[in-house]
């Protein structure tokens, strides 16, 4: 049947399990993979995430916001989880969640 049995040979021998070296050498780069993908990606969210949750808890009235929607104003009153913001000349009252916060920035005490 087959015309080169070297080659069949060789393609059994490459074939055959190498034990605990080829496992090896498929489960370390998935390892080193998910390690660096936590390191560059999920950790630094987190840390992100973290202090803004500070944020949004040291928050004051006076504070200028900006919230995930892009709406700009300075915070007139905090409830539980809502905070109402003055945007505009106009003095529009906007009451948001406090999740919806994108963005605290204190005002310049002089």
């Amino acid at each position: 049947m087959l015309k080169f049995p070297s080659i069949a040979v060789l393609a059994a021998a490459e074939a055959s399990p190498g034990g605990l070296g080829s496992t090896l050498t498929l489960i370390v780069p998935l390892v080193l993979m998910f390690a660096l993908m936590y390191f560059l990606l999920i950790r630094p969210q987190k840390k992100k995430e973290k202090k803004l949750r500070e944020q949004i808890e040291a928050m004051v009235v006076g504070d200028n916001v900006v919230t995930i929607g892009g709406l700009v104003g300075q915070i007139v009153n905090i409830k539980d989880d809502e905070v109402t913001i003055s945007t505009s000349v106009a003095k529009t009252l906007v009451t948001f969640k406090k999740s919806a916060i994108n963005t605290i920035q204190k005002p310049i005490s002089e």
